[in-house]
Formats: C-alpha cells, structure tokens, sequence
C-alpha cells in the first residue's frame, strides 16, 4: 500500500477507513505522513504511552486538526514548550474545556465531574433509562419502521442525560435546540487573520450555548437549594475544598450534557446496523442474552465512534522508534490501535464472543478515559435488550439503503469520528 499518498484528513475515507488504519497498526504504529508533517500513532501499546504520558503529551490541541500552529500566535523553539503551550491555551479550540486540560488543572476538574456522577447516581439514573427505553420503543414499534437517529437515538440519549443532571422536563425541549446548533468536535476552527490568530471565541468552544444555562441554575441553587441534582452540582467542591464558579460547573456540566451524545448516537446505530444486516448475529443475541454485554464491547473495539483525536508533543521524545520533537502534532488513532493484530487476532473479524476484547481503548485510557462510558455502555446494551425483547425482527430498509449486497449508507466526512449519518430500520413487533 502507498500510505504516504493517503492524506488521512481526506473525507472520501470515512466509508472505509481502516484499510489504511489497519495497515499502519499492523506494519507502522508510529509513522510520520508526509502531507501534514503529523506523527500518526496507530499501534495499541504505543497509543496506551501517549495517553498515560500528559507531561509528554498534551491534550491541549485535542481537535484543533493536523496544523495548530496556524491558530497560535507563533512557533517555539526548545525540547520543552511546556510552558508556552500553557500560556497560549486561550488560542486553541474547546480550550476552556476538561477534555483539552492537562494535569493538575484537569486533576481538579475531574475531580469536580466524578463528584457529579456518583455511582449511586449512574445507579438511579439506570432506572430511568430502562423506563425511557420502553416509552421511546412505544413512539417507533407501532409505525414498524423507523429514522433510527432522529426519531430514537438522538432525543434518547439527550433525555438520559437531562436526568442525570437533573435538568427539569420543561428544558428538555430547549436544550434539545441547541444541542442540533452545537458544532460537532473534530471539524476544524477557522483563522481570524492569516498572519496573526486572535484568541478563541465562540467559534472556537462549540459548548458555551450550555454555558449560560447550567451557569444560571448553579446560582439559582446555591441561592434557594432543592432536594434535586442540580442543588448537589451546585454545592460540589474542589478536591482543596474551595467553592467552584458557577461557570466552572457550567462546563463541566455542558461537556457532560453534549459531549457524549453525539458519540452514543452513533454507538448506538453502528450496534444495530449490525444486528440488522447479520440475521445470525441477531439470532445468537436473542437465543443468549448474556452476549448482549460483550457484542456492545466488541462495537467498541471494531467500529467505535472515536476514530481519533490529536495530542501535542510538549517535550521532545521518542515513541516506537520514531524522534518526535516538541512542537509536533500526533494524531491518536484509536480506532486503528483496536485493530492492532499485536494484540488482537484476526482484529478485523467481528467476534462477540472475543475473550480481550475489553482491552480496547474506544473510551480512552489513563486520565482522560471517558467518565461517561458506563452510561453509553448501559444506554446501547438497554436499547438492544428491549428491542430484541419487544421484536420478532430487525431489518435494515431497503429503501433507504438497498438490499442486501448492496447496502449504502452516509457516513460523517470526518476523520476524527466514525459513524453513519442515518440508519433506517424495519420492525416485526412481538404479538
């Protein structure tokens, strides 16, 4: 294969992008390409050093795309641009965000989020999801078919989220609003000036229409605090027990509330494309429900939502064999290191049954791992369990995507997510 004439960022691969993922897990796990000048990190135990390195590696240009150089005011010089990179966050997109911190700002601000979703609170809020997943089924099973994004998943997942933050019924709807204004992550931020960026605005933090809302109920609650979830939010401290802002919840609160929709959406569609283009799969599911749980992991690790996201060289090192001066971009390339045949056999075969498959890194790992994998985890095995319970069969529409052999579907023009942009299913009821 030519890899160095595949420019990675190209849209025409997200049909299919791991042909070139694959390859360069398997034979160059770190591999510089040529176009970008981007160390490309693909290998599994080479993608696990970067995510347990943040002292190496910063998440600071986490979806700032192939040149954050173009966004900052200059480029430095030295084996250490610590301190640079930290004095110049304001530049970068999503920058007031958990996901882009660094220890110790991020050691706190995770800190504040886990105090937010406690596991007595996943615990209650799994109660609702089962509730929810039925009174969603009662909206599409009856019609026999159904726009598996926009008439289930897609306000599925938001109401889940809406409860476990506590966010009154009567906001769903506006919420719901600006979550379709929101700016998928991972689509590159543009320049204000060719020669000089300005320092991120609104353009740059696709989450502040959340920012004022969660901002406002915090004070509300410090104010006149209620028996609700909200009021916990607002009394949450800091590790050092200092009171936050009201708008340093607001964001962890609004990454909470938008981040990890998007993502679960799109988990949950890849999940039930595949139980319904494989009448085999879905029969194995249906016969032994205890699969269920396994088959979900195993998304995961062959086509998660997460097909990569970048990280920053502050310090210069070395990694596979590979000189990486500081300054460099990488691109982590998650979705490739879940198929590294060096730690999973036959990695592009879909086995529900596969024994390592939680090994995986579709949720990251070290200190970013994803806080909120156990919701997605429990929302996409609820959904399967009550669709298969209620359902004699689920079939892909041909209509919309062809028959069998033939099948076409949309996916997002994005090298950072993986996922298709609609999935039309059909529906046998149970009697």
């Amino acid at each position: 294969m030519d890899i160095d004439g595949i420019d990675y960022t190209d849209p025409s691969l997200a049909t299919d992008p791991y042909r070139h993922l694959d390859y360069l897990a398997a034979n160059r796990p770190v591999y510089r390409e040529p176009r970008h000048g981007v160390v490309m990190v693909t290998g599994h135990e080479e993608a696990i050093t970067v995510l347990k390195s943040p002292d190496l590696f910063s998440s600071a240009t986490l979806i700032a795309g192939p040149d954050p150089w173009s966004l900052l005011p200059e480029r430095p010089d030295g084996d250490d641009i610590t301190e640079f990179v930290n004095a110049h966050r304001q530049y970068l997109p999503q920058n007031d965000q958990i996901v882009t911190a660094d220890p110790p700002v991020h050691t706190a601000q995770r800190a504040l989020l886990m105090g937010l979703i406690t596991p007595k609170r996943l615990k209650e809020n799994e109660e609702f999801i089962w509730r929810l997943t039925d009174r969603q089924l009662d909206y599409i099973l009856p019609r026999g078919t159904a726009e598996l994004m926009a008439d289930y998943a897609q306000p599925y997942t938001l109401l889940i989220i809406a409860d476990l933050l506590g966010v009154p019924e009567e906001d769903h709807e506006m919420l719901l609003a600006r979550r379709g204004m929101a700016q998928m992550p991972g689509t590159r931020p543009g320049v204000v000036s060719e020669h000089k960026p300005a320092p991120a605005t609104s353009g740059h933090n696709t989450l502040e229409i959340f920012y004022d809302y969660f901002s406002e109920k915090i004070a509300e609650r410090r104010e006149q605090p209620l028996n609700d979830v909200l009021t916990g939010m607002a009394q949450a401290l800091f590790p050092d027990g200092s009171v936050p802002e009201p708008i340093e919840v607001a964001r962890i609160a609004s990454n909470l509330f938008a981040a990890g929709q998007e993502t679960t959406v799109r988990l949950i569609a890849t999940a039930l494309r595949r139980i319904a283009e494989e009448p085999q799969t879905q029969a194995e599911l249906r016969a032994n429900r205890d699969l269920v749980p396994r088959f979900v992991e195993e998304v995961l690790r062959t086509e998660g939502p997460i097909l990569g996201e970048y990280r920053l060289a502050i310090k210069t090192t070395e990694l596979g064999g590979v000189h990486i001066p500081a300054g460099t971009q990488i691109f982590l390339s998650n979705g490739a290191a879940n198929r590294d045949p060096r730690q999973f056999e036959c990695p592009a075969e879909f086995r529900a049954t596969r024994e390592n498959v939680r090994r995986h890194i579709a949720f990251g790992h070290g200190v970013h791992t994803c806080p909120g994998a156990p919701l997605a985890r429990s929302e996409t095995r609820i959904t399967i369990e009550r669709l298969l319970d209620r359902t004699a069969d689920i079939r892909i529409n041909e209509a919309a995507h062809g028959p069998a052999g033939s099948r076409h579907y949309d996916y997002l023009k994005t090298h950072m997510f993986h996922g298709i942009a609609t999935l039309h299913l059909d529906f046998t009821v149970r009697d």
